[in-house]
């Protein structure tokens, strides 16, 4: 997810760090995937940039002698239909396989557009969210203004046609793709996709180039989003020293993306903790650690995300 809105944290009455607060005034752009600037990262293995737009996914394309994988749809069937399009060109006759790197509108409410022209696999996590919670965040997204209920008009949630529990190789022709459930971080059903031979790894919203964690803290709605959980993941992927990162927005970077991000969620959490930890009521402390996170980073974007950061980190602080 990319959004953005205004809202500043609430106190969730005298209790400290129990949420923060609800969506309003979104300013969004319409989220069209545009067929434009295709960047290859390696011999057969391209990305359509988001183009920093939000709720506008970067897409993979990741070939082999037989078969290419799509990584993310875009929004809609309208945007998915561009990316099959496409897909259908580059593939040129080789089969077609889908994934997703979770379950958010933007990544994944397309899938459907796949069917009978591509195998969708997804790991198992991932599907429980999207069969549990993906009519939940459709009607919640359709509420973002004209633009993106535009985009979501005729979705019907997809049902993966192969599920896996932890990991999955996927062999291509001559490449073989690395799927992995990460567990639990930004959603419940995160997942990585690994091109060994070409040292890529696309992250999903793991991790974001030149922006604030996106913490879809949404209580009591939703809060399956870890941020200790997700400092783990993050040092676990840099510890394996990928070439290059596909972020699941932003520019395409090198391993050192994993080690901003990470250093940036650590930042957040120990702040929050040393705050939790006195008498300080939460909107004080939402106001603090988000100076001091705009201080520290200047240049990033949607500092909306920094509120329901401090909130999720709270409920993992031990009282």
């Amino acid at each position: 997810m990319n959004w953005q809105y205004r809202s500043p944290a609430k106190p969730g009455g005298n209790l400290r760090c129990k949420g923060t607060g609800v969506m309003a005034e979104y300013e969004l752009p319409d989220p069209v995937v545009q067929i434009s600037d295709v960047q290859e990262l390696a011999p057969d293995l391209v990305v359509i940039p988001n183009r920093r737009v939000g709720l506008v996914p970067n897409i993979g394309f990741i070939g082999g002698t037989q078969a290419v994988l799509v990584v993310d749809t875009g929004m809609g069937p309208r945007n998915a239909q561009k990316v099959l399009d496409f897909a259908t060109d580059y593939a040129a006759g080789r089969k077609l396989y889908l994934t997703t790197t979770h379950f958010h509108p933007e990544h994944a409410f397309g899938a459907q557009v796949f069917a009978g022209h591509a195998t969708f696999l997804i790991n198992q996590a991932q599907a429980h969210d999207l069969a549990t919670k993906g009519p939940g965040y459709l009607e919640m997204f359709r509420g973002l203004g004209e633009p993106v209920a535009r985009q979501l008009e005729g979705v019907e949630l997809a049902t993966p046609d192969l599920v896996y529990d932890d990991s999955y190789e996927l062999d291509l022709g001559g490449r073989v793709v690395q799927l992995q459930a990460t567990g639990r971080a930004h959603s419940n059903g995160d997942q990585v996709v690994k091109i060994p031979d070409a040292g890529v790894l696309f992250t999903g919203d793991l991790a974001e180039t030149g922006q604030f964690a996106i913490f879809p803290w949404f209580p009591p709605h939703d809060t399956d989003v870890s941020g200790v959980r997700w400092i783990q993941v993050l040092q676990h992927l840099a510890a394996q020293r990928p070439q290059v990162v596909v972020p699941g927005h932003g520019d395409v970077g090198g391993p050192q993306l994993l080690t901003h991000v990470s250093d940036y969620l650590e930042l957040l959490r120990d702040e929050t903790w040393i705050r939790r930890d006195s008498t300080m009521s939460q909107e004080t402390i939402v106001e603090e650690v988000r100076a001091l996170m705009i201080t520290r980073h200047p240049d990033w974007a949607a500092p909306e995300w920094i509120a329901s950061g401090v909130g999720c980190f709270c409920s993992e602080h031990a009282a």
